[in-house]
């Protein structure tokens, strides 16, 4: 009784509440950081909202979820209702009753602050299969032989009798797949599923196909690809000696509910029937073939006479483990079309589309039927008009001509005219050369292309005085978005890798311009699946084999800690890092076994340097540090107080290590003193608080002396960061800005869109122009000179933390950044002998705003900010401040 008294309570509360306050609408609600997802498979989602643009701080929340929306929308929820909660957490995970399968869940938020209540619209999550005992249909394939080129289209007839409520697809994949209901293909993703150790993880989809189901007569069809499941290219990375290896595979459940209430599934088993299709090869790492002659119209429609098609074949599943996809999907983002077309000859054309990107060619033609077209995509063109692949072919190993690469070869049905892009395949190019067996006439709108990628919503934006900034930031963003395919990799055409250092070395950037958190928390799991027994890591994630002998040092596999450790600090969520928590620690207890002095020489080291070599000793023992480190952070954080003590002692004890081992005191210098050696201790923390200006010093001196940048992928992350955090902030922007050889700007002026792989742009192997490794300039940008940094103490930018520096040289400068309690900006502008400067705070969140420098500060809110302990910090609430300063 005290228990239904105190629901009704609550519900009155809530109503009152209602009636008592203004009332105005939260926003973002997401639930596992999607908007409506279906096929949630976690017993605990997470919950998540924004309040409106104003409110000061958020006192209390009340969470309700139930499975029937108008019950949720007055207030009651029969899964949970959390009552009213006094905190500000905007980030909840669900506490109600057993989560079930295939249950649309509703779900609404309240809010109060001091005086007033602020709800949501009502929104949903839905379960899906959740147990591997739920899943009904059979695995099922066309042939066991993993050789056999062409793929295959599978079909089902089924007859639907009732009229349909809801229905739903789900859909488990060894391999890639196009799912088509009466001939219309489902979705807009690209790719499904996302690469994963096959053998160990497997991945499915949900699909909502109420609208595409009919009463009476229906076909669904699926079309298979090899995807990273069945390689079939030839290269350097072994990935055709996969262990999971085998021809694709699928299994799926059709859950259909009626008017009526009735639930029935239609499931694949041996009734299913298969052909071979007309894409007669396909590779994820190469290209596509496809034969327009073999193609059987209305395969996946009603009524199609399949009578000539073999029943499939039941197999075994390629893993124990089924697990809901639930991460932003690739798409096609952006349609290009050429910027200009050259007409070679009757048979050769090349198209140029202005910039570089990751994703696929269509090409409309019209021509003899058994005309060969052969679409040949590359990142550079010869004097000739030609492209030429030479920067990015170097690592394939073909067995024989039958599949060149990047290019696609479409045969003619002659039909009429025909249009062809590959489905099961991805590229890196910006040009396309066309050939032809036969003579075709082609114009500049025969051909577009789609710039593919993971579509993760746009979380921050940098805009400056300095055109080339402004150029170096987005060609930065391209590159890593056309590394990010459900998983961050090195380059879209050469390799595909998921290569850990320089997704560690990219991780802010990435961070502070994209949403990119699903992504992370599914390449983690990758990590989980491939990490050995004693800890080791591979090179790459993930891998079939390739990485665990070659290019795994603790330089390179830091990412299972400080990807981690990153997404606490941006989302304020440890989740992740409870998740990761014992890897982190099998990997560091490794370590810490294996070298036992503190200090390690196991890593690439700085790699691809410019003219000096850094001791590999030094950095790779500073990446030990730094993963211990983290790990005796997330001990604290997780309550785990013995490992706290244990790791926190060996971090120190590591740290001490290094310095007794590299640090000349008297000089200031480690090692060698070059420039990632000096940047990389400063940066992570390693040098004695005393010698940092010492060091600082020394690194500037060194920086002025050489006159140029000269470091590798290491010292990319810490000298610009280095120098800017030890009062050298005009060193750094002269440094960020050049365009002189080498820099970043050296590539822009030489005509890149995307960041190169090496500082050199005359190398004619082994140098992809399509690379995230030099990605760190554009989180700095965000750190430096917008000064926006989340507070270890208040993660997710609950507290920000503001540094910015007013460079010589810039004008004007604004970042912004969408942090999970809004939107944080921070911009200023030189006029007239001062410097204009604004922040905004996102409600519910709070700053503390730092000016280097001999300044005298004025603001328009006066009475808001106190500006008496100014070198102490700047103490800021919600809202938009307007900041004068001039120099004293």
């Amino acid at each position: 009784m005290k228990r239904v008294l105190s629901a009704f309570l609550l519900i009155v509360l809530f109503h009152l509440s209602l009636l008592a306050g203004s009332v105005e609408k939260l926003n973002s609600l997401r639930c596992e950081y999607l908007t409506t997802p279906l096929g949630i498979d976690v017993l605990s989602p997470r919950l998540s909202w924004k309040l409106p643009v104003g409110v000061d701080v958020q006192k209390a929340y009340q969470l309700i979820v139930g499975t029937d929306s108008a019950s949720v929308a007055r207030g009651v929820g029969n899964s949970w209702d959390s009552g009213k909660v006094w905190a500000s957490d905007v980030l909840v995970a669900y506490s109600g009753k057993a989560i079930q399968p295939y249950t649309r869940y509703y779900w609404k938020v309240c809010v109060w602050d001091n005086d007033n209540i602020y709800t949501s619209d009502v929104t949903y999550f839905e379960t899906g299969v959740m147990d591997d005992h739920n899943w009904k249909g059979s695995w099922i394939s066309d042939t066991h032989d993993i050789r056999l080129k062409p793929a295959a289209y599978f079909r089902k007839a089924l007859d639907v009798k009732r009229s349909i409520k809801e229905a739903r697809a789900y859909i488990a994949v060894a391999g890639l797949y196009e799912l088509y209901i009466n001939g219309s293909r489902i979705g807009d993703h690209r790719l499904d599923p996302a690469y994963t150790r096959f053998d160990r993880r497997t991945l499915y989809l949900t699909h909502d196909i109420t609208q595409s189901l009919k009463q009476g007569d229906n076909a669904v069809g699926v079309l298979l690809g090899n995807g990273w499941y069945n390689h079939q290219s030839t290269a350097v990375w072994n990935f055709d000696q996969a262990p999971w290896r085998g021809r694709p595979k699928f299994c799926m459940d059709i859950r259909i509910i009626y008017d009526n209430g009735e639930v029935e599934f239609i499931s694949t088993g041996p009734d299913w029937k298969t052909s071979l299709s007309p894409v007669v090869f396909n590779s994820i790492y190469t290209a596509e073939h496809y034969d327009a002659r073999q193609e059987q119209p209305g395969w996946n429609t009603p009524g199609f006479d399949d009578k000539k098609w073999k029943n499939a074949s039941c197999t075994f599943a390629p893993s124990n483990l089924i697990v809901s996809q639930q991460m932003h999907p690739i798409r096609d983002v952006e349609m290009l079309h050429p910027v200009e077309m050259i007409k070679l000859s009757d048979s050769a054309y090349l198209f140029n589309l202005g910039r570089n990107i990751a994703g696929v060619s269509e090409l409309t033609v019209k021509g003899k039927p058994g005309t060969e077209i052969r679409l040949k995509h590359s990142e550079r063109v010869g004097e000739d008009h030609r492209v030429d692949m030479s920067n990015i072919d170097y690592h394939y190993r073909p067995t024989d001509d039958s599949d060149p690469f990047q290019t696609d070869i479409f045969i003619l049905g002659g039909t009429s005219e025909e249009t062809f892009r590959a489905r099961f395949n991805y590229k890196g190019f910006q040009y396309v050369e066309v050939t032809s067996s036969e003579p075709v006439e082609l114009t500049d709108h025969s051909l577009k292309a789609y710039f593919m990628h993971s579509d993760v919503p746009v979380a921050g934006r940098i805009s400056s005085s300095d055109a080339l900034l402004n150029k170096i930031w987005k060609a930065t963003n391209s590159s890593y978005l056309s590394n990010l395919f459900g998983y961050p990799t090195d380059c879209p055409q050469r390799e595909k890798n998921g290569w850990t250092g320089d997704a560690h070395i990219a991780i802010e950037t990435g961070l502070y311009n994209y949403d990119g958190i699903t992504i992370y928390e599914k390449w983690l799991a990758d990590h989980q699946d491939v990490q050995l027994p004693n800890g080791v890591l591979p090179a790459i994630i993930p891998t079939g084999g390739w990485g665990y002998h070659w290019g795994n040092g603790v330089d390179w596999t830091s990412t299972v800690a400080i990807i981690p450790w990153n997404i606490y600090l941006f989302y304020g969520d440890k989740r992740l890092l409870e998740t990761m928590y014992d890897n982190i620690k099998r990997y560091v207890d490794y370590l810490n076994y294996t070298y036992p002095s503190g200090v390690t020489d196991w890593g690439l080291g700085d790699w691809i340097p410019i003219k000096s070599h850094s001791s590999k000793e030094l950095t790779s023992s500073i990446y030990y540090y730094i993963d211990t480190d983290i790990l005796a952070k997330a001990a604290k954080l997780l309550n785990k107080q013995q490992d706290y003590d244990k790791y926190s002692v060996l971090a120190e004890k590591i740290k001490t290590s290094i310095n007794a081992r590299f640090l000349n005191e008297e000089t200031g210098i480690y090692c060698s003193g070059s420039q990632t050696e000096l940047s990389a201790p400063l940066y992570w923390g390693i040098v004695p608080e005393s010698l940092k200006p010492l060091v600082a010093r020394n690194l500037a001196e060194k920086v002025d002396k050489d006159g140029s940048m000269d470091v590798g992928l290491l010292g990319s992350k810490t000298i610009l960061n280095a120098l800017s955090m030890n009062g050298y902030a005009d060193l750094a922007y002269q440094l960020a800005s050049k365009d002189t050889y080498p820099s970043w700007g050296w590539w822009i002026k030489n005509g890149a869109t995307t960041l190169y792989e090496n500082w050199r742009i005359d190398g004619n192997k082994d140098i992809s122009l399509n690379h995230i490794m030099f990605g760190e300039i554009s989180a700095w940008y965000y750190k430096a000179l917008g000064g926006i940094f989340p507070d270890p103490a208040m993660p997710g930018f609950k507290h920000i933390i503001l540094k910015p520096n007013f460079v010589t040289g810039l004008d004007t400068f604004e970042a912004s950044h969408v942090s999970p309690y809004g939107e944080i900006v921070s911009s200023w502008k030189k006029s007239k002998g001062k410097i204009l400067y604004t922040v905004t705070v996102p409600s519910n969140s709070s700053a503390t705003l730092f000016l280097g420098g001999n300044y005298a500060v004025k603001c328009k809110e006066a009475k808001l900010v106190d500006l008496s302990k100014e070198k102490e910090g700047i103490v800021l609430a919600t809202g938009t401040y307007h900041f004068e300063i001039k120099n004293k």
